[in-house]
């Protein structure tokens, strides 16, 4: 007669589960205290997850989210996120400096936080918040996931959580053995229940001092506090009703008491000054920008652009963003002296001279202005030596004029200052290729490769430039044969 375990296979896996969490309990018990393994006595989480391991948990994370993501290529709208970013931190307290800066190419709201100092949005963030405070109130949020090491304390909670939780599962175990078949089951499922809301409970506990933390950062920044709880709001109310919420109100669930937590705790900071709670926040015209150029990514009819703006253009002439919206339009439907037109009259307007200049530069390379664009950016990147958006909109006119050997050289240099911008390693592969450097592509291609977690085909572009420089560089070889090698030491380590 099959005994209770085999016939049932579900339960029989918990068991060999508790066994092997026994096991693990029980060592992590006995281990003996070391140099090595000394916790730090300011971060209790440390002891589990030290810093150290969160940068390469981050490192693994952000090749998989290359691999499986598209990423924008957008080099203006990029280094706008990524100078706001870098900006507001500054008010974050954070306790070391972002690594990697994401825009995702989705239209839907998202924004996310990743250990070792990694932190993303998706385009859709950019459409959806109307203004700079509501925008940085989503991002403040993501900066105290990291400040507060929320991924290492959510591990040691976890681990804190094991041993209660493991006594529950081998309780229920016990009763089934017993003979008790549906008893056993139903405390297996309670155990796992509580263990679900326990967790659960604490992701709302992060949530809730991500967006206290947020706040102190948006007060601290001279931003409106009270953005948070109006842009939770309105997410709220818009996806009450759908089937499936994006991915920002699975991953962040909003409820009515966070919302009120968050409307209170921006009402206590004008408690000392109730008329500065009437203040008006004036908005950003560089973010407003920026929109216009999210839309104007996933417009699917520029012609109608067209229009609806000049009609929008004829009740609000001096609206800055609107005639940048309509320049944007103008060019994407060929109709270039007259966005480059509107473009020049926004001279003086737009704060940052080199978004106005990358954006200006771009629509004389859609004019096919090429020696013009190239006179320009030269200029500019005189004044802003290897600036990202003028060397990418440099490369641009580059090629378009088919100078191989000058974007190539553009490229390298970026790829020095960036280099874990996918989009580069890309673009200097297409480009070494068209300047007929064979080692250049595959050097290329193989950075590429790894910041896509392909190990493998990154090791075999490195073979092929290993035996293409074997006689003619033997410095060149010697390195390549030992990125190689540490290559293929990771690849041991991730399997085993």
């Amino acid at each position: 007669m099959p005994s209770y375990r085999t016939r049932h296979p579900k339960l029989r896996a918990l068991s060999n589960a508790a066994l092997v969490l026994v096991c693990l309990i029980a060592t992590q018990a006995t281990a003996p205290i070391t140099a090595q393994n000394l916790p730090s006595l300011g971060d209790g989480s440390s002891r589990i997850v030290s810093p150290q391991m969160e940068r390469r948990i981050g490192e693994a994370f952000l090749r998989q989210l290359h691999a499986n993501l598209p990423i924008s290529e957008d080099a203006i709208t990029q280094y706008y996120v990524e100078q706001h970013m870098q900006n507001l931190a500054q008010y974050a307290q954070m306790r070391e400096p972002l690594q990697s800066i994401i825009v995702v190419d989705n239209p839907e709201i998202n924004a996310f936080a990743a250990p070792g100092g990694i932190i993303g949005i998706n385009l859709g963030l950019l459409l959806y918040a109307q203004n700079i405070h509501e925008y940085s109130s989503v991002v403040a949020h993501e900066f105290a996931h990291i400040s507060q090491r929320h991924f290492a304390r959510g591990i040691e909670e976890q681990q804190a959580a094991s041993v209660p939780m493991l006594a529950s599962m081998i309780a229920a175990l016990l009763v089934g053995a017993a003979g008790g078949s549906e008893a056993g089951m139903a405390a297996l499922s309670a155990a796992q229940a509580a263990g679900q809301s326990n967790q659960l409970r604490f992701s709302r506990e992060r949530e809730s001092e991500a967006d206290r933390v947020g706040l102190n950062t948006m007060q601290r920044a001279n931003l409106d506090p009270q953005a948070m709880s109006r842009m939770f709001e309105r997410m709220q109310n818009a996806y009450r009703f759908t089937t499936r919420p994006p991915e920002f109100l699975l991953t962040h669930p909003l409820s009515e008491t966070r919302i009120s937590d968050a409307r209170n705790q921006a009402r206590e900071f004008f408690s000392d000054d109730p008329e500065n709670s009437a203040r008006k926040w004036p908005d950003q015209l560089e973010y407003q920008l920026v929109r216009m150029r999210v839309r104007q990514h996933f417009s699917k009819n520029p012609q109608a652009d067209v229009f609806n703006y000049r009609e929008k253009l004829a009740q609000a002439p001096g609206d800055s963003a609107l005639q940048y919206a309509l320049a944007l339009s103008l060019s994407k439907t060929n109709q270039h002296d007259q966005a480059l037109k509107l473009m020049r009259n926004l001279e003086g307007k737009i704060s940052s001279n080199i978004f106005f200049q990358a954006s200006l530069a771009e629509m004389m390379i859609a004019a096919e202005q090429f020696s013009e664009a190239q006179i320009l950016l030269t200029q500019q990147l005189t004044l802003y030596p290897d600036n990202f958006p003028l060397a990418m909109m440099h490369t641009k006119a580059l090629l378009a004029d088919k100078q191989y050997n000058a974007a190539e050289t553009v490229l390298q240099t970026q790829s020095k200052l960036r280099p874990t911008d996918t989009h580069i390693w890309f673009l200097l592969a297409e480009t070494a290729g068209l300047a007929s450097n064979i080692t250049g592509v595959h050097l290329a291609r193989a950075e590429y490769f790894y910041l896509h977690g392909a190990m493998h085909r990154a090791i075999q572009h490195l073979e092929y430039a290993q035996r293409l420089v074997r006689e003619s560089n033997p410095l060149l070889e010697t390195k390549l044969a030992q990125r190689i090698q540490d290559l293929r030491t990771s690849i041991r380590m991730q399997n085993s």
